[in-house]
């Protein structure tokens, strides 16, 4: 076990990460506390009842006395019963909003990983959201209870001990205080057995899923027996980690024998001599009442639930705050944040250059060193025949896919360098396939823009003619349900929300191909007119001759023009122009 294992049980980033979580629910945690002091009070109260109950009752010989103080002390505990429940609530206030956010922290992360360019997926995410997260989740429950259990009724059960005689309190401290330094002292090496025990649980994870996924080409190759040889190593160290963690109990028990037991013996041994010095029968009796119903059981607890639970919570928790940096106030080591800069200095909106892309090792490159660049307030139109790469170059301009060669910048900023939250404010990439969620209509549209006002919206609505589409759900407050609605008004949809983002860049890969013309020209007109530079992957002829300038890929070197230089320069577009016509692409050169 590293030095590193065993030295950083209580890392920063777990303590900021569970203070940031009660300081959130302060409100929840008060009452949290109020419920465990109400819940404290049989501990407070039961040994000087029970006293009272010995001495002024049944060794007076005053039945019905005795009986009194037992039956209030049965009232004491009806009470503190309630103010379990209680507890219980408060505590899922506090809880469950901490576990959602770890798992959307787990899933932010992954899908960071697997979008960024050259990223891929991480098996071993399945393993944090699934497993890791729940059981965060519960230890910190537990790690909770038992903490504020120990504390609420150890302190009644030391408050009722001094009431009764000082000197059987300090009798009782003095063991209670060893028991809980021995297991403080060993909590550093218990972390470090548990964070190996995690460790190992994931490269198992990733072993078994990598051979799981790749079981055909192992069965291939006759590598069956070092695969198994693999993951079998890999299942005898966790094996190996869960062992010693096993045999770190004993710490826990010999913090158990000194802390809960040794003072029971303790005041056994002392009795006599502390009746002689004046205790009564019953204030010996309450003082064995408090440590076997007071401290014994919270100091049991406690062990167990920090000594286990809360080893888990500590370790498990650093390893998703370590492999699952936040975002929003941690971005990962080489990934800066990036924005566009600011139009007016020159800088090209995009600019693209020797950009090779194929899919496969062995594949046809499908763009070979190609490249543009385009000023800011461009209106590009990208033509070709199918498979020329089209879609392959929106993608690679709005960095979903990484070049094996060349560069792509977008207002100057390198898309490479760009975590997915930065490339979200330079470029809105709209797909064919357009994607609407269900709820309102408001909540689809301002998807990219939360802070677009009503006004903003509607004026988004009118600029591309989806009004009466928005009146027909219903208006802002309509319910949009995806599978009621056609191709063609999941497309504006989806055009409306990219009109209001943002973001200075607007591909669309062929975003409009279910609206009818007029609907499509109004589109892209509104598009041109929005501040910013416009992309369009174009699937009609008017697409082209809308545009400032078209891109033609044809297999060959990319030809950049206009409408009216290219026919006259480009055989592929010439024809292109014609199939889209339905003419002979002679009567397009006229």
């Amino acid at each position: 076990m590293s030095a590193r294992d065993t030295s950083d049980a209580g890392t920063p980033g777990v303590r900021r990460a569970t203070w940031a979580a009660l300081r959130a629910r302060r409100a929840a945690v008060v009452r949290l506390a109020g419920w465990s002091a109400v819940e404290a009070l049989p501990a407070l109260l039961s040994g000087a009842l029970v006293a009272r109950a010995v001495d002024g009752g049944f060794l007076a010989g005053r039945l019905g006395a005795g009986l009194g103080w037992l039956a209030a002390l049965g009232a004491a505990v009806l009470v503190g019963a309630v103010a379990t429940g209680r507890t219980y609530r408060s505590l899922g206030v506090v809880v469950e909003p901490f576990r959602d956010d770890l798992a959307a922290r787990v899933v932010r992360a992954a899908l960071h990983d697997a979008t960024r360019p050259g990223g891929r997926p991480d098996s071993a995410a399945a393993a944090r959201l699934t497993h890791q997260v729940e059981l965060v989740r519960d230890t910190f429950a537990g790690l909770l209870m038992v903490t504020r259990g120990f504390l609420f009724a150890a302190g009644a059960a030391l408050i009722g001990l001094l009431a009764l005689d000082p000197v059987v309190a300090a009798l009782v401290a003095a063991p209670l205080v060893a028991g809980v330094v021995v297991f403080l002292t060993a909590l550093p090496a218990m972390a470090g057995q548990q964070r190996r025990y995690v460790r190992a649980g994931e490269e198992l994870g990733r072993a078994a899923s990598a051979a799981l996924a790749g079981h055909r080409d192992v069965r291939a190759c006759g590598a069956a027996g070092r695969v198994v040889a693999d993951v079998g190593a890999r299942v005898a160290d966790q094996a190996a980690a869960e062992r010693t963690l096993a045999r770190m109990a004993a710490v826990r028990s010999l913090s158990l024998g000194l802390g809960g037991w040794l003072p029971l013996a303790v005041l056994l041994l002392a009795a006599p001599w502390l009746v002689d010095r004046g205790l009564t029968a019953g204030a010996v009796l309450g003082a064995l009442v408090y440590v076997s119903t007071g401290l014994q059981p919270a100091l049991h607890a406690l062990v167990q639930g920090v000594g286990g639970g809360g080893l888990r919570y500590v370790v498990t928790l650093d390893r998703i705050l370590r492999t699952c940096p936040d975002e929003a106030g941690e971005p990962p080591v080489g990934r800066p944040d990036a924005a566009p800069v600011p139009p007016g200095d020159g800088t090209p909106a995009v600019c693209a250059r020797g950009l090779t892309f194929r899919y496969g090792v062995a594949a046809r490159p499908v763009l070979d060193d190609a490249g543009v660049t385009l000023a800011a307030g461009e209106h590009l139109a990208v033509v070709g025949p199918s498979g020329a790469g089209k879609s392959t170059l929106a993608a690679l301009l709005s960095g979903l896919l990484a070049p094996q060669a060349g560069t792509v910048r977008l207002g100057g900023v390198p898309v490479a360098d760009a975590p997915p939250e930065a490339q979200a404010r330079l470029r809105v990439l709209v797909p064919q396939e357009a994607y609407v969620f269900t709820g309102s209509l408001a909540d689809n549209l301002r998807y990219l823009r939360p802070d677009a006002d009503d006004a903003t919206v509607a004026a988004a609505l009118d600029a591309l003619g989806a009004g009466p589409l928005a009146a027909r759900l219903g208006g802002l407050a309509g319910e949009v349900t995806p599978a009621a609605l056609s191709a063609g008004e999941r497309q504006l949809i989806a055009a409306v929300r990219a009109y209001l983002s943002p973001a200075p860049l607007v591909l669309l890969d062929e975003a409009t191909c279910h609206l009818d013309p007029p609907t499509e020209a109004r589109v892209e007109e509104a598009f041109a007119r929005r501040p910013g530079t416009l992309v369009v992957i174009a699937h009609r002829i008017s697409s082209a001759v809308r545009a400032r300038r078209v891109l033609v890929l044809d297999g060959a070197r990319p030809v950049l023009g206009t409408h009216e230089e290219l026919l006259a320069r480009s055989a592929t577009y010439r024809e292109l122009v014609g199939h889209w016509d339905d003419r002979p692409a002679a009567a397009a050169r006229s």
